[in-house]
């Protein structure tokens, strides 16, 4: 018993050739002329698939097996024929076909293409489209290779609540945790919420263990409706002991072209499918971001850059361009997508739009924070030295109102704090950049979104 991929893995060896083989899998298509028909086939194991070559004269059941349908599970015992002439290098002759699963003829996927759309109502079916079938497992090595990196840069895993008493940054925007809707507090004696992030909660590891990471699913109850926002979608924050904000962004820059690299490597049939049907030039800037320097700017600079942009006719649905802003999206896209061509950082924010934890700088006006900015997506990371003085960051958590229940947080800054760094990867929207799609919901397995929740 073997799967397509060891099949591929194993063809230089050619050990394989003339041998019978089982396989199990399901049709992608099949097609015959009355004598002798072809079966495309997978397994799952690999992005590409093998042929089956059935024959009348050869197989029991021809007529059977003339009448299965796209979706059905089969078991097949052949011989492996080499032919290196055709697009495909190998083929299985079949012997023997057990149907394990037929499809009923109301089965929606069918030999063409769908919309996204289409697909998002059926989610438990689009992982066995071409489509999907790419992305899941983009999105399985995309994991993997972020593990790796930080693994082998030694950093320790941090499992940090999903259910939480804070909301981090303060956005307000989350989702209430309640067993009983006439006592919000009965079960935990307080307030509690889905995470909008974990930042909080590994920032105490950092200051343990030096480099620690923490990966997993966080929410956000904003009712958006953009291809950017999801309800649910994954986060990895990383948070670094005796680091500044370029030592930050130093390892922002070499996590990312690390993974990217990793996804060049080990799924390159993908990403050729990508860049055929999603986006032409996918590849040549995936590889271009591997070898080229990210761009630093300050945030006085882009603003700068942007009213540039508008004197020279550039127009922007949010036209109101001042120091002090928050850049909308289509500013974010525009520096990286038109002025520097490629990703940027984006430093040194005004205070005043930023969260609590960020580090104050001397001009006492912004924070030592930073934004990776890149095609396609815009923000895919976000970052910032934390403010590791006590006095400085208790004024500022009085100013808000938030020091009740974060005393926890803020002890930190006088048992034993250090200088520290961090910052967030929003990992769906990296799976974006890294394949072309251009909708968060196509990328999750199981979208989580305003309006609507089937699954």
């Amino acid at each position: 018993m073997l799967t397509i991929k060891e099949l591929y893995d194993g063809l230089e060896t050619k050990t394989l050739k003339d041998q019978s083989l089982t396989l199990r899998g399901w049709v992608k298509t099949n097609r015959n002329n009355g004598t002798i028909g072809f079966i495309e086939f997978t397994d799952g194991s690999a992005f590409k698939g093998i042929q089956l070559v059935y024959e009348k004269d050869k197989v029991d059941n021809f007529a059977e097996i003339d009448k299965l349908r796209t979706g059905a599970s089969l078991e097949v015992s052949g011989n492996l024929i080499l032919t290196p002439e055709n697009k495909q290098p190998f083929e299985l002759h079949v012997d023997k076909l057990v149907v394990v699963g037929d499809v009923d003829e109301d089965y929606p996927l069918q030999k063409k293409r769908h919309s996204a759309e289409f697909l998002r109502e059926i989610a438990h079916l689009r992982p066995r489209t071409n489509t999907y079938t790419a992305l899941y497992r983009v999105r399985s090595e995309l994991t993997f290779a972020l593990h790796k990196y930080f693994h082998e840069n030694g950093f320790i895993y941090v499992h940090t609540p999903i259910i939480t008493g804070n909301d981090a940054e303060g956005a307000g925007n989350v989702f209430d945790v309640v067993t009983d809707h006439k006592d919000p507090a009965h079960f935990f004696g307080r307030k509690a919420s889905l995470t909008v992030s974990g930042q909080l909660h590994v920032e105490p590891f950092a200051l343990t263990f030096g480099k620690v990471y923490t990966f997993g699913p966080t929410f956000r109850a904003e009712e958006s409706n953009t291809t950017r926002h999801a309800a649910e979608f994954w986060m990895l924050e990383p948070e670094m002991a005796f680091t500044d904000l370029k030592g930050n962004m130093e390892v922002i820059e070499e996590s990312i072209k690390y993974a990217v690299r990793y996804i060049l490597e080990k799924c390159p049939d993908e990403i050729d499918f990508f860049t055929k049907f999603f986006e032409p030039g996918l590849r040549a800037r995936l590889e271009a971001l591997v070898k080229s320097k990210v761009v630093r700017l300050t945030y006085t600079e882009a603003v700068d850059i942007l009213l540039l942009a508008q004197q020279k006719g550039t127009k922007f649905t949010f036209d109101k361009i001042f120091w002090g802003m928050d850049l909308a999206s289509e500013h974010e896209r525009y520096l990286c997508e038109v002025y520097t061509e490629g990703p940027v950082f984006v430093t040194d924010y005004p205070k005043d739009i930023k969260a609590f934890y960020m580090k104050l700088n001397d001009d006492n006006k912004t924070v030592a924070a930073c934004d990776l900015l890149v095609p396609g997506v815009g923000e895919l990371v976000g970052g910032s030295q934390r403010e590791d003085r006590y006095e400085v960051l208790k004024a500022k958590m009085e100013a808000l109102g938030n020091l009740k229940d974060l005393e926890w947080y803020l002890d930190l800054r006088k048992y034993g704090g250090a200088p520290h760094s961090g910052f967030g990867i929003g990992f769906d929207r990296l799976l974006m950049y890294v394949t072309g799609v251009t909708n968060i919901r196509d990328v999750q397995p199981y979208a989580r979104a305003f309006g609507s929740i089937k699954y």
